[in-house]
């Protein structure tokens, strides 16, 4: 499970350059990275709103699983 401080140095550089924060998270060849990469060339914004997505909101289920989820979770 990546730390706060992770998820945080991908965010400030999925802001600078949003196909290389979402590299670092998923790799150089896959479908969320050629998403970025057209949505950063078609404007700036659109892939940094992506980048984002994939960082924080991606996959987080596979971190919050039955065995680790939190104590004060039902």
């Amino acid at each position: 499970m990546p730390s706060n401080c992770e998820i945080l140095c991908e965010i400030i550089i999925a802001i600078l350059l949003p196909p290389l924060g979402v590299c670092l998270r998923k790799g150089c060849c896959t479908v969320e990275f050629l998403i970025c990469l057209v949505l950063t060339i078609l404007g700036y914004v659109p892939g940094i709103i992506y980048a984002i997505y994939v960082i924080v909101f991606q996959n987080r289920e596979e971190y919050f699983d039955e065995y680790r989820r939190p104590l004060y979770s039902a």
